[in-house]
């Protein structure tokens, strides 16, 4: 009878461990959050992706007053993933790989301090990776300076509903806003040369 508990009892313990997962946070900011959305989604280990706005001062801001006003808020995704599967210096890398680091007015055709690049970090280990991603890109691309914003992460806000998933929902006008955006074009010239 002691063998048999033992063994339920290892069987429980198991099968209880093995599905914790090692949930984080990350946040970025790389232009039009749908894109931002769009590519994170689409990443083994991420979780969910949330359509937001952060860095600014204005509580529960609306994207009207984000785009149009002076809140100081960045149209920003937030990514929950299992630093089990992705850590957070491959979802660093993958960011860089999805915007344009050295537009200082925007990102592709969506222009306006709100469509600025931003990574935010939460911990010195997050701030030292950002940096020393930074410090890599900038070598690569001798001559041209990085000008994402490197910002302490402060608070979240949830994006309107309709912005959610919205490659998904409206997936035609998606991808019709996203190639009369040039990104993927842009994406190419840059990081495939």
């Amino acid at each position: 009878m002691k063998k048999i508990l033992s063994i339920v009892l290892i069987i429980i313990f198991t099968s209880n461990t093995s599905s914790a997962k090692n949930i984080k946070e990350a946040y970025f900011a790389g232009g039009c959050f749908w894109c931002v959305e769009e590519f994170f989604e689409e990443t083994k280990g991420v979780e969910e992706v949330i359509s937001g706005y952060s860095g600014g001062n204005t509580e529960n801001p609306s994207y009207k007053e984000v785009t149009y006003g002076d809140t100081g808020h960045f149209e920003a995704a937030k990514i929950t993933y299992d630093a089990d599967i992705i850590s957070y210096k491959k979802l660093l890398n993958l960011y860089w790989q999805n915007i344009d680091p050295f537009d200082s007015a925007g990102q592709f055709c969506d222009k306006g301090l709100s469509y600025r690049s931003v990574v935010f970090y939460k911990t010195k280990i997050e701030k030292d990776e950002i940096k020393n991603s930074i410090t890599g890109i900038e070598k690569k691309f001798k001559g041209k300076k990085v000008v994402t914003f490197i910002k302490k992460f402060e608070k979240f806000y949830r994006a309107e509903d309709y912005h959610q998933d919205y490659y998904q929902e409206n997936f035609m006008n998606y991808l019709l806003y996203k190639k009369a955006c040039g990104r993927a074009q842009t994406l190419k010239n840059i990081w495939n040369n």
